[in-house]
């Protein structure tokens, strides 16, 4: 639906933004209860410092970059402290190295023709045992078992005749000795690799260490031993020939290696080779360019940052996050501590405080946004450096809304305590630091008393002429001045300031709107006299308007002479008595010498109505949303003034043995807080007392200006706010220049515009206007027309 005639832009800005403006004023007035204040606060400065300690934490520690050779960097990459990184491959080359170096381990087993021997005693043992009729079905089984296969009849046979004849049996040992002597392995091809790398001996048994091998020993493997052992022959009386070969397959069954390669033992001696190495470590210094961006990386770089990477994820990220947030805490605390506690104008509200921490959140996660934009602008933007962005953020912001929305001592402590935090996101950078500390105390500067958007970009071209000279000295301080690279920071330096421009522009009308926040900028747009409650306040309550504007004027010479704040004192003096739209023929200065409707009324009755007209000029002003300031005003121009004409009117009206307490006669308050609801207050009572005045002369409106301050002064209404004595001395030299202006003397016409005759005598009386007469009719009038034709004229202002 289209909005009706007459609806501005403005109006459907409000409308969009009212519901969100109620809920937030809710949740503040809740935030800000005087009950909970102080656990409130302490709430605000956890929460905040939660936040952006999550903000600052994923600093460049925290970004692993995977970058493989060959790829192009798309940032600067330098090393943010001191670090020993282990260089794997190095590490893993010299430990297998290491490994390699550890020689076979092989089992010697030194009794190895005994135990030859000893299965043969235990196969004859069986046939022994078969042959008395014990454990013959088993018989086939066991001999299995001695010589891992089957044994024939003829076998069995040659097992016997060595069990009878102790000279083969004794030939038999001897040969097991002489072959176990050269050393008997399972495969004599890998045990001749093993010793050319090298193989030490241990004893099989005990496992004790028996030195290194001879390379040149060459053992038999088991085939060999074998074929030598058929090439054997027994010597032995009655021994036929085919009987000694059977003896001699039955020893070459039992023969097993005596050299054994030991597995474990080999492992456990390179594990302990392989532990032994330390790791390689290269040594990278803080600030050390490990790659620039737009470099190709090369192997070498793609390592170190694979290196960098695991040093990283060693870090503790519980720890390093607790630290940060105790950081923040500090850095929070003690620098409002110390502005409460010395700076004089530092008195931040609750409500302040929130609007505070929420232009803090924003500003990091901004930054934050921005900072990770300018990391992955090197791909598109391989000539120009990643820190040659930083010249663009809008580092400013935060401290020019502080002063426009609050003051000049908060937006110093602002930018104190947010510079800091800052340079620690952007990888502890002190050039961070100084560039957003000097460009916010300069924007800050720039911005005060802020009346139009001309300014904050006049103090935007300020900051871009800080920051462009901040580059330069930073340009040459890093040996880069005559390098393509100053171009791009100079250039990014002077926009940097008119970004900060745009953006407390935009963002300067949301906050009034949610905040209602009264800045100077608003105040202007509220000194329209055309606007909705000033126009119904001119055509219902003219006499209220009018002394309202004299009164504008009287304190805005007033706030100039002591330094105030003029423009809120002249429009908070438009606006301070506005409550008497809802009944202005109660107010004297609306009746037009009419009926005084408080003749009919009791004088307790008359001073209720009077104090009602601060409620419903304060109810009226959060209606059209004029801002905590004005309303501030609102309550406190009339402080807790005592009503004496209705006051003197009770008493009289009171009767024998009645009180009249002088309580019920006085203002609510509270008293002025501040130097212009003071300076409101003085107006008020000077201007409607200048009007009492026949013959203003100077020096009448001097001795009533002094007598009014004096008595305001001297009832104690001066207490709570600023005003100095020396301001009051400034004051009063300011309303009486300014009301001698307005009460001037005009020297007489020589000829008045028309004239008056008496009905009786003729005689001329007083022109129109006088506080003697009311005008006459036109009858009473001279009729005789004036030569040059002003007889029309003399008809002007002259009702029929």
């Amino acid at each position: 639906m289209p909005p009706q005639s007459g609806t501005t832009e403005q109006d459907i800005q409000g409308s969009l933004t009212r519901p969100l403006a109620r809920i937030l004023d809710n949740l503040l007035e809740r935030f800000s209860s005087s009950r909970h204040q102080q656990r409130n606060r302490r709430i605000l400065l956890l929460l905040t410092a939660l936040v952006l300690t999550f903000l600052i934490i994923p600093r460049q520690e925290f970004m692993s970059a995977r970058y493989q050779a060959g790829d192009i960097a798309t940032a600067d990459i330098r090393a943010t402290r001191d670090y020993l990184l282990e260089d794997r491959e190095l590490t893993e080359k010299k430990r297998k190295e290491a490994e390699a170096a550890i020689p076979y381990v092989y089992g010697f087993n030194q009794s190895g023709d005994a135990e030859m021997i000893g299965r043969f005693e235990q196969a004859l043992q069986l046939l022994r045992d078969a042959a008395g009729g014990a454990g013959a079905p088993s018989l086939g089984e066991g001999l299995r078992g001695i010589f891992g296969s089957d044994v024939s009849p003829p076998e069995m046979a040659a097992l016997m005749r060595l069990g009878s004849d102790p000279a083969v049996f004794d030939q038999v040992r001897q040969i097991a000795a002489r072959i176990h002597a050269r050393k008997i392995v399972a495969d004599r091809r890998t045990f001749s690799a093993d010793n050319a790398h090298g193989v030490v001996l241990v004893d099989q048994a005990s496992g004790e260490p028996l030195g290194k091998m001879d390379y040149t020993v060459v053992p038999l493997s088991t085939g060999d031993a074998v074929k030598l052992l058929e090439g054997t022959k027994l010597s032995a009386e009655g021994l036929s020939p085919r009987e000694g070969a059977v003896v001699m397959g039955l020893v070459a069954k039992a023969l097993r290696p005596n050299l054994v390669y030991n597995r474990e033992l080999t492992e456990t001696a390179r594990k302990r080779a392989r532990e032994a190495v330390s790791p390689a470590l290269i040594q990278v210094k803080r600030g050390e360019m490990i790659v620039r961006v737009g470099e190709r990386i090369t192997p070498e770089q793609a390592q170190k940052l694979e290196m960098l990477s695991s040093a990283r994820q060693d870090i503790n990220r519980f720890f390093v996050g607790f630290g940060l947030f105790g950081l923040v805490l500090v850095v929070f605390y003690f620098p409002y501590r110390f502005a409460r506690k010395n700076i004089r104008k530092f008195n931040p509200t609750t409500k302040d405080l929130t609007l505070i921490a929420l232009i803090t959140v924003g500003i990091f996660f901004v930054h934050k946004i921005a900072f990770t934009i300018s990391a992955a602008m090197g791909t598109p933007f391989p000539a120009i450096d990643t820190a040659d962005y930083f010249y663009l953020f809008p580092f400013a912001v935060g401290p020019m809304l502080i002063r426009i929305l609050l003051n000049s001592e908060v937006a110093m402590v602002f930018a104190a305590i947010t510079a800091p935090l800052l340079g620690v996101m952007f990888n502890n950078s002190l050039f961070v630091v100084l560039y957003a500390l000097l460009g916010g105390i300069v924007g800050a500067h720039g911005v005060r008393h802020c009346k139009d958007r001309t300014r904050i970009y006049t103090a935007g071209l300020k900051v871009s002429v800080v920051n462009f000279a901040m580059a330069l000295a930073f340009q040459t301080m890093n040996d880069n001045f005559l390098s393509i690279q100053t171009l791009w920071s100079a250039g990014f330096a002077l926009a940097g300031g008119l970004v900060c421009s745009a953006i407390v522009t935009g963002t300067i009308p949301l906050i009034e709107t949610l905040f209602h926040y009264t800045t100077d900028i608003k105040l202007l747009e509220l000194s329209n006299l055309n606007s909705p409650i000033l126009r119904e306040l001119m055509v219902r309550a003219p006499g209220t308007y009018h002394h309202s504007v004299l009164v504008g004027n009287l304190v805005e010479a007033a706030a100039e002479a002591i330094n105030a704040n003029p423009l809120l004192a002249r429009v908070s003096a438009y606006y301070h008595d506005i409550g008497k739209v809802s009944k202005p023929q109660y107010f004297i200065e609306n009746t037009g010498g009419g009926e005084n409707r408080h003749d009919r009324l009791a004088a307790s009755m008359s001073a209720l109505i009077l104090i009602s007209h601060v409620k419903e000029g304060v109810e009226l002003a959060k209606e059209h949303r004029l801002g905590r300031p004005i309303i501030d005003i609102i309550r406190q121009s009339h402080g807790t003034a005592l009503m004496s004409f209705f006051h003197q009117k009770a008493k009289a009206q009171a009767g024998d043995g009645q009180t009249v307490d002088e309580r019920d006669f006085r203002y609510p308050g509270p008293k002025p807080q501040s130097r212009e609801a003071g300076l409101v207050m003085l107006a008020d009572c000077v201007e409607a007392a200048s009007r009492t005045l026949t013959n203003p002369t100077p020096d009448r409106i001097q001795g009533l200006v002094q007598k009014i301050i004096n008595n305001i002064f001297i009832d104690g209404q001066l207490d709570e706010c600023e005003l100095t004595l020396k301001n009051l001395h400034e004051i009063a030299k300011s309303f009486n220049r300014i009301l001698a202006g307005i009460y001037h003397h005009r020297i007489d016409y020589p000829e008045p515009a028309y004239k008056e005759k008496d009905k009786t005598t003729g005689g001329k009386k007083p022109s129109e206007g006088s506080d003697n007469e009311p005008p006459k009719t036109p009858s009473d009038r001279d009729e005789t027309p004036k030569k040059g034709g002003g007889e029309d004229i003399r008809r002007l202002g002259i009702s029929r």
